[in-house]
């Protein structure tokens, strides 16, 4: 076996689906929770206070981003089914038609005019539906739409996001609640930034940078004004 045969490409463009709502659903988790407890602790609550609104924002914070997930990944899925459709009518009403159709394509991409449509004939014969599909609308089968999995991946991963710093503002004692809950919850941010950035493949110190950055907004924010309302 040559060393060319043996060499295999690990591209990663087919996780894009389950990795958005997976890093999605987990930074949402960290962040929204830790602001929550943040801004209930800030208004000088009690711990038992502040747990359960951790708890009802993390119960809570799944099931929006479950159906969030479900009914925009729905969305995009219906509007897949309808080009595929229209596609299939297409390819019964004109199939001549649709082969040239084809054929350009391949000669757009480089390839000349009678190899194009050699090609076209070619993967017609295979399965026309499918080559359309592929390489007209661009609609391969595993970067599809799948809502459930990406409800799930959103659900699961909020959740286990959310309970990081429900667990630091509940576990640490009073006088240092509020410090604890902040280091924990940048130190989680920069974990799930740095995954996220190696899985997707791209740069990672500018992946991480950018969730600690703004879950540290965000908790500055929310602490601020609970700290006004729990004054007032």
């Amino acid at each position: 076996m040559t060393p060319r045969a043996a060499h295999s490409e690990l591209h990663l463009s087919h996780r894009s689906n389950w990795l958005r709502a997976a890093v999605l659903g987990a930074n949402d988790g960290i962040v929204s929770t830790a602001s929550l407890v943040l801004g209930v602790a800030a208004s000088g609550a009690s711990g038992s206070a502040i747990a359960t609104a951790g708890v009802a924002g993390l119960v809570a914070g799944a099931l929006s981003m479950a159906a969030g997930e479900y009914v925009s990944v729905s969305s995009q899925r219906d509007a897949e089914e309808a080009d595929i459709r229209l596609e299939d009518r297409e390819l019964r009403e004109d199939p001549d038609g649709e082969l040239l159709e084809l054929a350009r394509i391949y000669e757009q991409r480089g390839l000349s005019s009678d190899l194009a449509l050699s090609v076209a004939r070619e993967l017609t014969r295979r399965g026309s539906l499918t080559a359309h599909v592929r390489d007209e609308l661009g609609l391969e089968d595993e970067r599809r739409a799948r809502p459930l999995q990406a409800a799930w991946a959103s659900a699961l991963s909020f959740s286990a996001g959310a309970a990081l710093p429900l667990i630091a503002v509940v576990a640490a004692p009073a006088s240092a609640r509020e410090a604890v809950t902040v280091v924990a919850t940048l130190l989680a941010l920069a974990v799930l930034g740095d995954v996220g950035a190696r899985l997707g493949g791209a740069p990672r110190l500018a992946g991480t940078l950018r969730v600690v950055v703004w879950g540290a907004v965000a908790m500055g924010v929310t602490a601020g004004i609970g700290a006004v309302i729990g004054s007032v």
